[in-house]
């Protein structure tokens, strides 16, 4: 059987680097995609101490031509790309209003044209092929909109109609080629170390936070199972489904609580160097600085990462109640 070959954009850090390292255990060759050397010498380290290939290439993902040229040459180093996850992100914390226009712009470049450009450059070679899947990294802001996130939240929002509009196009071609969404939880990840913030505390992750790498594990079952959408966690369900119903109660819920909720005063140490428009030096890894508050899992990922065991059961169970039901019709005749 010909090797696996993954792309992870944003593959250094958070949970795109839990993704490259969990890929690398299920016996993916990976190619990661990032700005910083440092970290992408790091994630490297993490693929081959598996027995794997790794391609570290620096790339700003903004940049669409970089994207097409780091794509030839996975292809002429690796192999025939089978997946791309898309991952790569910056933040800006702040109220719409007082954030700089290009600070704005360049959030945007790399959360939505940044997963344009890679969608774009694996399916150039992918739908020739008639295989392959892409997965975007979703998010619960995909959905919802919350106060001093609004590049990021809208974002997010392009990026789920993008997709929709993708699928809908690969679906009308016949294509074989597969994408996904996976939308994500609250998580653990250094992303609230480097985030370039207007907050006067640390910024943190809205509870409930969830490890990366179980948000990693997730996204690698649906690179083995592919599913077009998938919502991670309750806190994602909650809030995706709130949104439908109930629109107008969390505007004025979000508007108490989201200032609040998004800042750690307890949380002591300096931030390290935004970055937004340069990377930061040093390899920094998956994790962020809230492992005392993060979960490794919860009841709904366990069902989303064993819907065939639910399913199985579930019917096992339909099938015994009418068996049982069955038995007692014919014992009263």
């Amino acid at each position: 059987m010909s090797n696996k070959i993954a792309v992870v954009t944003g593959g250094t850090a958070g949970l795109g680097r839990a993704i490259v390292r969990e890929l690398a255990e299920r016996g993916w060759d990976v190619a990661i995609l990032a700005r910083g050397e440092d970290g992408l010498d790091g994630a490297a380290a993490d693929v081959r101490s598996t027995g794997r290939r790794a391609l570290p290439i620096s790339v700003d993902v903004a940049d669409n031509d970089a994207v097409e040229a780091a794509a030839e040459r996975i292809e002429l180093e690796l192999g025939e790309i089978d997946l791309w996850v898309n991952d790569a992100m910056v933040g800006v914390f702040g109220e719409f209003l007082t954030t700089d226009p290009g600070d704005f712009e360049r959030a945007t470049h790399v959360n939505y044209f940044g997963f344009v450009n890679g969608t774009r450059a694996a399916l150039k070679r992918m739908v020739p092929r008639d295989r392959g899947h892409v997965i975007q990294i979703g998010s619960a802001l995909a959905h919802r909109g919350i106060p001093l996130q609004a590049a990021y939240c809208a974002s997010k929002h392009a990026i789920t109609g993008f997709t929709e509009s993708v699928t809908t196009e690969l679906i009308h071609n016949k294509s074989h080629v597969k994408i996904s969404q996976v939308d994500m939880p609250a998580m653990n990840t250094i992303q609230f170390n480097w985030v370039k913030s207007q907050l006067p505390d640390h910024p943190q992750p809205v509870p409930t936070i969830f490890q990366p790498e179980t948000c990693a594990r997730a996204v690698a079952d649906v690179a083995e199972r592919p599913r077009r959408r998938s919502w991670i966690g309750e806190p994602t369900v909650m809030t995706v489904l709130g949104n439908r119903f109930v629109a107008s109660f969390l505007d004025v819920y979000l508007a108490k609580t989201g200032y609040s909720g998004q800042q750690a005063p307890e949380k002591s140490e300096p931030m390290l160097p935004t970055n937004l428009y340069e990377p930061v030096a040093g390899d920094h890894g998956s994790r962020g600085i809230f492992s005392d508050k993060a979960k490794e899992s919860s009841p709904q990922i366990w069902y989303t990462q064993h819907r065939t065991v639910t399913y199985a059961a579930a019917i096992g169970a339909a099938a015994a109640g009418l068996t049982a039901l069955v038995a007692g019709v014919k014992a009263r005749k």
